[in-house]
């Protein structure tokens, strides 16, 4: 997700670049002809080599998401022989996935998406052993989840989560690569705390909450995760291996629109402490529910139903402001709606265009965005206000099923 760099960002000087130690993992003791057969064209690469290959083989690879970064690094990994992959994610295959996430088919439509990119891996290399965690990773298991494996690759699409697998793997010490995508735009990294910058000197703050869209909010261009995805996969297969030059403490940017890759340098904070515990991580990118979050400020989609109705009718009165993108208004909208996005409302740039003396509900996709606007809203002042429960989600399920979702 693009956001503006630190000041520990600044034009990558190699030179000054960190050095990571040789080769993550010791190699597995042989291969089999068929190993042999299948990893020939890498065998022959004399940085990579039988030894390399053999690394590989022993390694162990742990991948949060089977989303749009999971599926390419899923399939090269696989591909490239890693031993043993680890996935986590807790989701199921929705449509509107395989515009992007390619290790996913239409027939997987409703599945667990560990179980579709499981089949997917072995239909592609049944010599991967796939270990499943359809968990939603949190504070309370990433330690012990991370422990299993010697690297992790990071391609989440929230903060709280990266934040959280940031402060992980540095205090088991291991090493992740890190890549990041919204609309036509990708980030790769590599964070090691002992030998380097973390994810923290790159964002030593979240953004504020609902400042930056997801990518169910602002969209992402398809083809930007084979691109981002596929350096991650290179990166870890380098840090397997021991070969080339890590991103470590460096930030590869790409620009889909541009065609172009540029770099910066990530400097470690020589103040920072060293990361020793795990913490409440939604506390800290600001997304924790308010403490009287409740039923008070909300209206269920049959109730707003039941509003509109009556505002047609001229019984009623209120303002109905939809805080979704405008990509997202294009594609289904509730009628009779006033589209005024989310960032706009909570930079403070839209409060004229809300009068306090007047109903006001708000409304987005699932509820999330929704209830944070509302929560900005009552701390300026306006008590009138509530959102739509479920967001046009559950407009669509309970109103009007015709209409589409995505």
């Amino acid at each position: 997700m693009a956001s503006k760099f630190t000041q520990n960002a600044a034009p990558a000087t190699p030179e000054k670049a960190p050095a990571a130690p040789g080769p993550l993992v010791g190699p597995a003791d042989g291969l089999s002809p068929e190993e042999v057969e299948r990893y020939s064209r890498h065998l022959i690469i004399p940085e990579i080599g039988a030894i390399g290959q053999r690394r590989l083989k022993n390694a162990r690879v742990l991948v949060i998401g089977a989303g749009g970064l999971g599926s390419p690094a899923l399939l090269y990994l696989a591909a490239a022989g890693v031993g043993t992959l680890g996935i986590i994610d807790d989701d199921t295959v929705d449509l509107s996935n395989l515009q992007r996430q390619v290790i996913h088919g239409v027939a997987d439509v409703g599945r667990p998406k560990i179980e579709s990119a499981r089949d997917a891996i072995a239909a592609l290399n049944p010599l991967v052993d796939v270990q499943l965690h359809k968990v939603r990773l949190d504070a309370s298991n990433a330690l012990e989840l991370f422990a299993g494996y010697d690297l992790i690759l990071d391609g989440t699409d929230n903060f709280a989560t990266r934040y959280l697998v940031n402060d992980a793997a540095a205090i088991l010490g291991k090493p992740y690569v890190w890549g990041s995508i919204f609309r036509f735009d990708g980030q790769v990294s590599v964070f090691w705390e002992q030998y380097g910058p973390t994810y923290r000197d790159l964002y030593p703050e979240a953004p504020p909450a609902g400042s930056v869209p997801s990518c169910g909010e602002g969209g992402v261009f398809g083809m930007l995760c084979a691109a981002v995805g596929s350096l991650m996969v290179t990166e870890a297969v380098k840090l397997i291996t021991g070969v080339g030059r890590s991103l470590l403490g460096r930030v590869a940017l790409f620009d889909a629109l541009g065609g172009t890759w540029r770099e910066i340098r990530v400097s470690r904070d020589p103040e920072a402490e060293r990361i020793t515990e795990l913490t409440d991580y939604e506390a800290f990118c600001g997304i924790t529910p308010p403490a009287d979050a409740g039923t008070e400020h909300t209206v269920t989609a049959t109730q707003l139903a039941t509003m509109l109705a009556s505002r047609k009718a001229g019984l009623k009165d209120f303002h109905l402001i939809d805080v979704r993108e405008t990509g997202e208004y294009e594609i289904v909208r509730i009628d009779g709606a006033l589209l005024i996005p989310q960032g706009r409302i909570l930079a403070g740039e839209a409060w004229q265009e809300l009068p306090q003396d007047m109903d006001i509900v708000f409304h987005c996709k699932a509820g999330t965005r929704s209830a944070a606007v509302l929560a900005a809203a009552r701390a300026a002042g306006y008590e009138r206000v509530s959102h739509l429960d479920g967001g046009i989600l559950a407009w669509v399920r309970d109103v009007e099923p015709e209409k589409p979702v995505y």
